[in-house]
Parts: C-alpha cells; structure tokens; sequence
C-alpha cells in the first residue's frame, strides 16, 4: 500500500540575467563570457565561473569546424609540441635537455612563465625545482655504502643523481619502480635521501628503470603536456585520444574533436549555446541528484505517524496499514490512528476530523509545503520532458544523416538523375536539423531557471522559444516526409526543383531565429 523514498525541498538556484534589459540576448553571455588575453607560450588563469554526449557525424565535423580558434592535436603532434618546448627553454637557458623537461614540468609546460621567473631570480627557481648548479661527483673510493640498505658495493654499482647521494642499482630500481606504479607523481621524483630535494630527471629514469616502467614514465610525461597545460585539454568523448589546443579570446567556447565530438571548452560538457556553463552545471546537476526524487516523496507521499516511513497512497480507502514491522494502522487525511476512526468520523473514504482541523488551519503548513512541493516536481517535468525529447529527436537526426550520407542520397541522384553534388541541399538541412535540436534542448535549461517575476524577458524568451521549434518543425517534416515522396518515386519528378527551393528557404530561415535564442 506504500513506497518508500527520500524527501528534500526544492532547490531553488536561479540563472543569471543573460541580459540587461530582457530584450536581446548576449552571444558573448552564451559563449562563456569573455576570456582573458594570452600570449604565444602562456596564458593567465582561466576565471571559468560557469555530464550526455552525442556522436556527430564526420559530415558535422567538417561543417562547424569552420572556426580557427583551435586545433587537433594527435599523440605525435603533442610529442612534437613537447619537445620544442624543451628544446626552446634548453637553447634560451643553456641548460640540458632533462633539466629543460624538469623546469617545464614544474611550471605547467609555460615557456614563458620558466623564462620569467629563471630570469627574475635563477638561484631560486633552482632551489624549488631541485636542479643543482654543479654536479656532485661520487667519492673516489673502490666500495661506497648505499644509503638505503647500508651494504657496500664496489663503485660501479653505485650511481646517484646530480646532488652525489650514492645508492645502488637495486635500491634506485625499487625507488623508480614504486614511484611509477604510483601514478604520474612519478614526474617530480626526488633523490631518496630524505635530506635532499635534488630532481630525478628522465636519464636517469632511462638509465635505471625497467622497459614496462620506462614506457609508463613516458606516457605520463607526454601526458603532463596536456593535463598540466591551460591551453589544452583532452577530449572527453569516451575513447578519443585528440588533444585540442584552445586559443583563448577567441569568443566562443564551441570546438569539435577530430572525433567528431562537440564540447564546450569551458566545462568540456557538450556544446550548450544559448545557454552558460553555470546553468549546465546546476542543470545537469539536478537531473542526476535525489532532489527530485525527494520532492515527488514530498508532493505524493506522507510519513507514517509512528514510524515516518514515506508512504504513497495510490488507491483505496483512507485506511492505510504501514509495512512490516511497524504495521502501525492510521487513517491518510488526518493521520490520526484508525482505531478512532469509523463510521461516526466519516467511514472509510472520508475524515471528519480531517476538514475539521482543516478549517483551523491546523494542516495549513504541511499542505502548503506538499502543494508547492507538487507545483515544483510539475514545473521540473514540464521542462526536463522537453529538453529528452529534443535530445531524443536530436539523436534520430542524427542517425538520419548518417542514412542520408551513406545510402539514400546515391538512391536519390539515382532517381532524380542529378549528381550527388546538387543534392547537397539536402546534407545541409539535415546539418541545421541536428544543431537547432541541440539548441532547442539547452533552451529549456534556460528557461526552467529564468526568474518568474522577470515576466517580459520570459514572454519574449518563449515567443523566440516558439518560433524556433515551429520554424524547426517545418524544416523537419520538409527533409523527412517530403523528401521520402522523392526516395519513393520511380523516376525524375518535375516537382524536385520546387522541393528544393523550399527546403534550401526553410534551412536559410532557421538561424534567423536561431541567432536570438
């Protein structure tokens, strides 16, 4: 006779104005806000204020990357970035090669925040970083004690790093060995003498490690390129190993992988124009916490008066038994045990004791909260069906494009006796279909968190909402069902050049709304 479930109160997190007086709004509001200047080699902190992904199509790939404010970095690509990094610090510095790599390591692969600071006090940076300024020899006796397991070793099994700590090679192959397995930490190795800071560099990494380690080492430094560099970022669709490099100040966050995949530089969420980072974030948020769940508890369920289990009526009379072990018998309305309750309170499917205390007010507080408990949960589900079922049609269009691609627009040249290249109309359509889904979708996100009382901005939002689903609706039905009239027919139509007409109008019509949204 009833559920269990959590219970919360509504959160209430507004969006911030996109606007400053609800009449249009701000392409820069969308893409991020503004971002900060950078130079060649470094870039200042990034002030990011503000989790479903899609599968594009190649297609889709080729039509947005029509921006220049990124780039595509494979595995070799990032190897090469690396190393001219390393050797720009290496040949400024006159330093070698690993001291180079560890200065850079250290200050998130910046060649000009290294340059900087080396230059603005060298001794210090030095200090931090653990390179020393001259090299340490070994002792100049036949046997050396290492200090780690004190045995003593004839002179050519002990090595030490610049700082001259002698340890043998059993010793320094444990000490690599575990700071590998570790994890990339391994990165900012010191010499094991508790006392000393000097850096372990990857000479000696190659010199002393086993093959296994000395390839993870290698792909946590080639790694550290990017999880330590501000401008790049890996793509985080499943499975892709792209790097992008992001050009800050360029405007907008939107950027797509090699991969195909569109993200959002900022959050590295799916690309959400019009909507900002933070509103994806508390979005996204919302869908997968218990808020929700606990406000439907709260708007369709009571506790039990002995136990305060949750429990849903969802049928029957008001005489409700809680679940074992409590078996506690009360009557819904009132809450009230059912042992006073009976014909002389109403019988079974009403509470005269109920609409009594109502007229009182003594149930006033709880049914208030349980109704804009209800108000809420109802507010939520309108926006949150929207916005999956334009993801949902989002992701139908997509696999029609791909159809499109790969099978009915060779049948269709076929028919209409035109070459693929004049169809091109069609692919087109379908690209405008699969981005004003995903527009569409992140607008519910917008307006669920757009302030009730700013009324002129939500009517305006919701007339521009309007125009783009009719504006996309008309789009759609044309590339869907009108086109299969084409696919169907048995030879050339001398309609074919008025449908063309009319689709290549509505895909052109469609950013026209789009650029308010």
């Amino acid at each position: 006779m009833g559920e269990k479930g959590e219970m919360t109160s509504e959160d209430e997190m507004m969006m911030q104005d996109a606007t400053d007086d609800g009449e249009s709004f701000d392409d820069d509001f969308y893409s991020g806000g503004d971002a900060h200047e950078s130079d060649d080699d470094d870039v200042m902190d990034y002030d990011f204020n503000d989790n479903e992904s899609d599968d594009d199509s190649n297609t889709l790939l080729a039509h947005n990357r029509s921006q220049s404010n990124f780039s595509i970095l494979n595995e070799a690509d990032i190897h090469k970035r690396q190393e001219d990094s390393i050797t720009k610090i290496s040949t400024v510095l006159s330093i070698s090669w690993v001291a180079a790599g560890i200065l850079l390591r250290h200050y998130n692969w910046s060649v000009s925040k290294v340059n900087d600071e080396w230059f603005a006090d060298e001794g210090k940076v030095r200090r931090i970083v653990g390179l020393l300024e001259n090299h340490v020899p070994l002792p100049d006796e036949e046997e050396l004690t290492c200090g780690i397991c004190f045995d003593d070793y004839p002179r050519n099994e002990i090595t030490a790093a610049a700082c001259g700590h002698p340890f043998c090679l059993t010793c320094w192959q444990g000490y690599i060995g575990t700071a590998i397995s570790d994890g990339p930490g391994c990165l900012m190795l010191r010499c094991p003498d508790p006392s000393c800071s000097a850096a372990i560099g990857r000479d000696m990494i190659n010199k002393l490690a086993s093959n296994d380690d000395k390839k993870k080492y290698k792909h946590y430094f080639i790694r550290s390129f990017v999880e330590d560099n501000r401008k790049t970022k890996w793509c985080p669709a499943p499975g892709c190993d792209y790097a992008v490099d992001f050009i800050v100040g360029s405007g907008s966050y939107d950027v797509t992988c090699g991969c195909s995949y569109s993200f959002c530089w900022n959050c590295t969420e799916e690309t959400h124009r019009p909507v900002d980072c933070g509103t994806v974030s508390k979005w996204i948020l919302k869908n997968s916490a218990e808020s929700e769940n606990m406000n439907w508890i709260l708007a369709n369920s009571k506790p039990c008066p002995k136990c305060k289990r949750p429990i849903e009526k969802n049928q029957g009379c008001m005489h409700i038994t809680c679940t074992p072990p409590c078996k506690f018998e009360f009557c819904w309305l009132c809450l009230g045990p059912w042992t006073d309750h009976g014909e002389r309170t109403g019988g079974f499917y009403a509470c005269n004791r109920y609409e009594a205390a109502k007229q009182e007010g003594v149930f006033d507080e709880s049914e208030k909260r349980r109704e804009m408990a209800k108000n809420s949960l109802e507010r939520y589900t309108h926006y949150y069906e929207r916005w999956a079922t334009n993801q949902s049609s989002r992701q139908k269009a997509l696999a029609d494009l791909q159809q499109m691609q790969t099978v009915h627009l060779e049948k269709l040249s076929d028919k209409q006796c035109q070459p693929e290249s004049q169809l091109k109309f069609i692919i087109e359509a379908w690209l405008q279909i699969v981005e004003c889904r995903r527009v569409l979708k992140w607008t519910y996100a917008y307006g669920y968190y757009l302030p009730e009382h700013e009324h002129a901005k939500r009517q305006f939002f919701e007339y521009l909402q309007g125009e783009a689903e009719s504006g996309l609706e008309r789009l759609h039905q044309c590339a869907e069902k009108e086109l299969q009239g084409y696919l169907d027919a048995e030879g050339p139509s001398k309609e074919f050049n008025e449908f063309r007409t009319k689709l290549a109008g509505l895909t052109r019509d469609i950013p026209s709304v789009r650029v308010y949204l």
